[in-house]
């Protein structure tokens, strides 16, 4: 029996030419990720353990992005214990405030993770650089600990769910409305502890944005890694990025899955994710007249330079509705740059939109856009539970780019083909 592209990786990390899923295995990592929320946690679990060194400091990456530029005195705490560690251990791929993006954003941008890599990080969204065509994933922070002092992890080998997209992409549909099709399809927990691959024509014809945002999400369907077969499109992205070798993987032919779902994506709209779940979605035709108080576009999800242009697009010589706030936000200082060179920024500005450096922030409820009591917002972030970006009586709905971008125009949740 074949092996799918998880099993691989996996399997390369561990020594064995085979394994079987549901089997315990110890892995060799390539890639330890931790911010200024779960790396003070990990820090402080090393230094019981009494170790002086960390296996491997070129491994290791810290990226205070959630609550930074920091928000109070506890945040910058925390930034402090992250920066003091990284100088102690000689840390070098630590990024302090000017340098810094956020993390799933900047990885990727500066090669730190690439094809065939087994990566993790105490961040749920690590599964973002599954789209690279590795296999990588969140973990805790006593997890991340026990990676900085042995470079290994254990895994239970994940099953596997195929995601094949057939037909033509319609005009405004991205990946972000794609990898929403697969959760409102199998819920929030339809793929617990699985890889979920994602393959078919259209996926092939995607861009690496569109494939960041797709494998970011797959943990809002309970999986344990999300992953796209690399491709010339991946080769182009990591071959001017990359500083040591890499590996592409692919599934064999006969490799066995726990099930396989097809989609036809020829009559599709873009989708909304309705509170208080990202399974909760609706065509966006079918939204309704939900008026808004405030718009994000950015976050680890949709905070590439692909997004801000679609969003640019939409605004360029329009204004934001004077009844709500829109908040953008880059993902990198150089998705910032690029941004600003192309006008995007002063398209955003001239529109009444506030542009703010790259940080998690209003995402988590962190700052930067926290909502009161009964606000709604439409985010391109990637969760809308119960006060999740503020109040527990706020009210988060999830979209794509040229969705928020149309919506911010508006007041209300609309199609961008309206504006």
């Amino acid at each position: 029996m074949g092996m799918t592209i998880s099993q691989k990786i996996l399997a390369a990390h561990c020594g064995r030419e085979q394994i079987e899923t549901g089997e315990l295995v110890n892995c060799k990592l390539d890639v330890v990720l931790g911010n200024d929320i779960t790396a003070p946690v990990a820090i402080a679990e090393f230094e019981k353990l009494g170790l002086e060194k960390v296996y491997d400091p070129g491994m290791i990456v810290l990226v205070p992005d959630h609550f930074t530029p920091n928000k109070d005195i506890k945040s910058a705490q925390q930034s402090k214990v992250m920066r003091e560690f990284a100088r102690g251990q000689q840390i070098e791929n630590y990024f302090e405030i000017g340098q810094m993006g956020i993390e799933h954003c900047l990885l990727p941008e500066l090669g730190l993770v690439l094809p065939g890599d087994l990566a993790i990080g105490a961040d749920s969204h690590t599964c973002t650089y599954g789209a690279l065509g590795a296999f990588a994933t969140g973990v805790g922070s006593t997890d991340m600990a026990a990676a900085m002092a042995t470079g290994e992890a254990w895994f239970k080998v994940p099953e596997s769910i195929k995601f094949v997209f057939s037909g033509k992409l319609p005009p405004w549909v991205s990946g972000k409305d794609l990898i929403l099709r697969i959760i409102g399809d199998i819920g929030v927990d339809g793929a617990r502890y699985m890889a979920m691959e994602f393959t078919g024509e259209v996926v092939r014809q995607l861009s690496m944005d569109n494939r960041f945002t797709m494998a970011n999400m797959a943990i809002e369907a309970g999986g344990k890694n999300g992953i796209i077969a690399p491709d010339e499109i991946t080769r182009a992205y990591v071959e001017t990025r990359a500083s040591r070798p890499y590996t592409f993987y692919e599934s064999d032919p006969d490799a066995d899955y726990f099930e396989i779902r097809e989609y036809d994506v020829s009559d599709m709209e873009p989708l909304v994710a309705f509170p208080h779940q990202p399974e909760n979605t609706r065509g966006v035709s079918e939204a309704g007249h939900v008026l808004l108080d405030q718009v994000v576009i950015g976050s680890c999800t949709n905070g590439r330079l692909e997004d801000l242009a679609i969003a640019a697009g939409l605004l360029k010589g329009k204004k934001v509705h004077s009844g709500l706030r829109t908040i953008i936000i880059p993902g990198t200082q150089n998705i910032y740059l690029e941004a600003l060179r192309k006008g995007y920024i002063e398209t955003f500005i001239e529109a009444g939109a506030v542009v703010s450096t790259p940080t998690c922030g209003p995402c988590l409820g962190g700052h930067m856009g926290i909502l009161a009591q009964g606000e709604k917002a439409l985010a391109t972030t990637n969760r809308n539970f119960v006060g999740r970006m503020g109040h527990r009586d706020s009210e988060v709905y999830l979209s794509s780019p040229a969705v928020a971008a149309a919506s911010a125009i508006t007041g209300r949740i609309t199609p961008p083909w309206e504006v």
